[in-house]
């Protein structure tokens, strides 16, 4: 299928690895030019920097300036914006272990870079264009182990709905996506949930590991492929009637329809 997204200019955010990074490599697979933008570059980024249509900018997304900033740095036009910046640091300790900083630094990354980065870039997406929110599955299972960044994503989702209907009669299409636990260093790598989680008392990072494949009908992770794909898809034209909407892709996790 021909997602009709050849020649046009795509922004993502949170671009430097996991999700961002397939997401960046699925769209200049379409043919789209892609602006990356992430806090710094890895070596993954400045593998791509010799591809036609790649662009790396260098931002930090919890700094209200430097959002404003990325208006002269992304070009006249932005055809899709994907807004996928965050993190989702866990709290072993409960609710009384996480302070006034870690809220705010919370829904600083994960809700308001998403509104600001919007807000700088709206009047460069033109009519038919499409805007694509990262939300997570936690805004709707709220976990105490993420109970911070579980209310940044449901502010996301509402976010993103009211949005929808402010420019959906401009043909802008405004959608959110949803994932479950996915094979990212978010989860998995040094630091991630398992290892937090293993540290707290929880098993080893193998059993943390391999409970949360128990909660997913399919028995494992979502791959950063799998979402970057369903992300093109509702970044492309060819869904020009989809808006408002929120995709769940979490391996069967959620029980209710």
């Amino acid at each position: 299928m021909d997602l009709q997204l050849n020649g046009k200019t795509a922004v993502v955010t949170g671009a430097s690895r996991g999700i961002g990074l397939a997401t960046v490599r699925a769209l200049l697979a379409e043919g789209a030019d892609v602006v990356a933008i992430a806090h710094a570059p890895t070596a993954e980024t400045e593998a791509l920097a010799a591809q036609p249509g790649f662009r790396f900018v260098a931002a930090d997304l919890t700094d209200a300036a430097a959002i404003e900033s990325l208006r002269d740095q992304v070009g006249d036009r932005v055809d899709a914006l994907v807004n996928n910046v965050g993190s989702a640091p866990p709290r072993p300790g409960g609710f009384a272990s996480i302070t006034d900083h870690d809220w705010l630094a919370s829904y600083e990354l994960n809700t308001l870079a998403t509104v600001r980065v919007t807000r700088a870039l709206l009047d460069l997406i033109p009519d038919g264009g499409a805007i694509v929110n990262m939300a997570s599955e936690n805004a709707m299972l709220s976990d105490p182990l993420v109970m911070d960044y579980s209310a940044a994503k449901a502010a996301v989702l509402s976010f993103s709905k009211s949005l929808s209907k402010e420019l959906g009669p401009r043909g802008i299409r405004v959608n959110s996506v949803s994932p479950g636990p996915v094979a990212t260093a978010l989860w998995l790598g040094t630091g991630g949930v398992a290892e937090t989680v293993s540290a707290a008392g929880g098993g080893s990072p193998e059993e943390v590991r391999h409970g949360a494949e128990q909660a997913m009908v399919t028995g494992r992770f979502t791959t950063p492929e799998e979402v970057a794909a369903l992300i093109t898809m509702l970044a492309s034209p060819v869904l020009g009637n989809m808006t408002g909407s929120d995709v769940v892709i979490d391996g069967g996790m959620r029980q209710t329809m």
